[in-house]
């Protein structure tokens, strides 16, 4: 295809000379005459493995050329990738003063085209810019609509400095960000030669997937980091310890737990981290990262019990009172912290949860219940029809497999808090519908 690229930083440059390289052709187009002149001469403005054999050789060939004219950029190309900067603005929200930029000029440069244009957003962008701010954009400034003149696409880029011509050959995936019911078969086009499988997504499920990878990655350092130093500071070779660690494929390095949700509870993780930071405090080494894990758990169920009083001082229908489905252990369940907080404000309230029996509550587990809530009993029920009697709100934490039948069965109007991600609840004709975070 003939691709127009703006923006010749990093990833302007590499998808530039990449998408050359498998045969398309590339014009890229930046506002500094500087860099323009470099690209023209079959130079690389920027520092990258294997990207100064890629342009000089797009050059030579004559698939590779830059210009600083938008209008021609557009007129002789099929499809526009944007790839201009998205740095912090002085509050710490990202400044979108580039891309607002290249996006106007490229509205107007359809103005004066007559066939059908493709926009490509590879620029991290907040979740919502597709819908929010490009496409209006291009629509004023083009006086087209999108679908009937211009298409636009998001298309996140996972390449990381020092390994971004690999990173784009053989990419984990490829992501599109599409309207619904658009497979995107211009951008698969693009990516024809990279085997890799391809995500069509809707516009702000894409832009949010980049956010996500480089919060994670960061998240990820922060751990390990803040770990090793406490570690090291105890006599233990860090690298050893995590070595082993990342042997684990199926809980450490793995989905597991990656889904967003309620509280994480236990007789494990809550004690584990108070045990690692008093290992940090035993040294005097800080851990800012690892010491607000328990505040940011707390913090959820403070936004559920929000989400909950929202709805009015209403009797309520918890589901779920150990920790997670499946066991009896109350031992720092968030469940628990919920329903406490929940009497403690004045609510009504009828829990149900078929693996919790109160009469056979021994040791840590009862001694945990008579701390928390001495009177537990009198707020249990036996049954998901008694928990519904008399209660609009039900609030869904876990539900047995048995008992999901007789709860999609008996839901009739209420409204349902789904803290679980319980795809029938969703479905349920009658049931006002609210998820904890999606």
């Amino acid at each position: 295809m003939r691709i127009s690229i703006f923006g010749v930083g990093y990833v302007g440059v590499v998808s530039s000379g990449c998408l050359v390289s498998v045969g398309h052709t590339v014009v890229a187009v930046d506002v500094a005459a500087d860099k323009v002149a470099l690209i023209n001469q079959g130079k690389s403005p920027i520092v990258e493995v294997e990207i100064d054999e890629l342009v000089a050789n797009g050059v030579a060939e004559g698939k590779l050329t830059a210009t600083t004219d938008v209008d021609a950029a557009i007129g002789q190309t099929e499809v526009s990738f944007i790839s201009v900067g998205t740095p912090s603005a002085p509050n710490g929200s990202v400044s979108m003063v580039a891309v607002e930029a290249v996006l106007a000029s490229i509205g107007r440069a359809l103005r004066k085209k007559a066939t059908p244009h493709t926009i490509v957003m590879r620029s991290t962008v907040p979740p919502g810019t597709a819908e929010t701010l490009a496409i209006p954009i291009l629509e004023r400034e083009s006086g087209l609509r999108h679908g009937q003149g211009f298409t636009y696409y998001s298309n996140p880029e996972f390449l990381r400095e020092g390994s971004s011509v690999r990173d784009f050959h053989a990419p984990p995936f490829t992501l599109i960000g599409a309207p619904d019911g658009d497979d995107a078969q211009v951008v698969r086009e693009i990516y024809a030669s990279v085997d890799a499988p391809v995500h069509v997504a809707p516009f702000k499920v894409a832009e949010a997937a980049k956010y996500l990878s480089n919060v994670y990655h960061a998240v990820k350092l922060a751990f390990a980091n803040e770990a090793g130093a406490i570690l090291a500071a105890h006599g233990v070779d860090a690298r050893a310890s995590f070595r082993l660690f990342c042997e684990d494929r199926v809980l450490n390095i793995s989905p597991a737990y990656l889904r967003p949700g309620f509280a994480f509870g236990g007789s494990c993780l809550p004690k584990d981290i108070r045990s690692f930071l008093a290992l940090a405090d035993d040294r005097d080494i800080p851990a800012p990262f690892l010491s607000q894990v328990l505040p940011s758990n707390i913090s959820i169920i403070d936004r559920t019990f929000a989400a909950i009083a929202a709805h009015g001082r209403q009797q309520v229908a918890l589901f779920g009172l150990a920790f997670k489905s499946g066991t009896d252990d109350l031992r720092e369940s968030p469940f628990v912290l919920l329903a406490e907080k929940l009497i403690g404000k004045g609510f009504d309230l009828k829990i149900y949860d078929r693996s919790v029996e109160t009469a056979r509550l021994t040791g840590a587990n009862r001694a945990y219940i008579d701390r928390e809530i001495p009177h537990i009993e009198r707020f249990m029920v036996g049954d998901v029809a008694a928990a519904l009697e008399g209660s609009p709100l039900a609030v869904v934490g876990h539900i047995g497999a048995e008992d999901r039948p007789a709860l999609l069965g008996a839901l009739g109007k209420r409204t349902v808090l789904d803290l679980a991600g319980i795809p029938d609840l969703q479905k349920l004709p009658l049931v006002t519908y609210q998820g904890l975070c999606w």
